[in-house]
């Protein structure tokens, strides 16, 4: 199967209630996985991207303290917002793929009928669920600090853009 490499990057900045990741970008891969979007799962697990899942996004804000995560849209459309209330709103489409980096706030706006995405986690990590003044802050900026970066990109493996962009922060 052909992937697709053209990774975007965005920084988001903590906004006092998201914190986000004061290093590493989001990485977009529009069009990633053009050929067989269903096929993430697979791909992303092939990569040593494992724990995962394919469902839906909340339609709240929340982020993972003590893990990076990918998510790959299989099916339909998102309106998925990033960064927090202060963020960016990024219309996806299946075969669009998204890394985020720990503490990255994340929330769906609207999808369309039938829209699946697959998330997973580098080495699969067990993921926690943080949200919005949930007392655990301090905590979780710690979490962020000691997350190490993946062994490999979740498209590529061990040679793909990922490592080149978080590592060069």
């Amino acid at each position: 199967m052909k992937v697709k490499s053209d990774p975007q990057p965005f920084f988001f900045e903590d906004d006092g209630i998201i914190p986000n990741n004061p290093k590493l970008p989001v990485i977009l891969y529009p069009g990633a996985l053009s050929d067989k979007p269903e096929w993430a799962e697979s791909v992303f697990n092939g990569n040593g991207w494992r724990n995962s899942w394919e469902n839906g996004v909340f339609d709240y804000h929340h982020y993972h303290s003590n893990t990076h995560e990918v998510l790959g849209v299989t099916h339909g459309t998102i309106l998925l917002q990033l960064g927090g209330e202060s963020g960016r709103a990024f219309d996806l489409k299946a075969d669009d793929v998204v890394v985020l980096p720990a503490g990255t706030g994340h929330k769906r706006i609207t999808a369309s009928g039938g829209f699946r995405i697959v998330g997973a986690y580098p080495d699969g990590m067990d993921y926690n669920t943080r949200v919005e003044n949930d007392g655990k802050r301090e905590q979780a900026l710690g979490e962020i600090a000691e997350v190490p970066l993946p062994r490999t990109d979740p498209l590529h493996g061990e040679d793909g853009p990922l490592k080149a962009l978080w590592s060069s922060v």
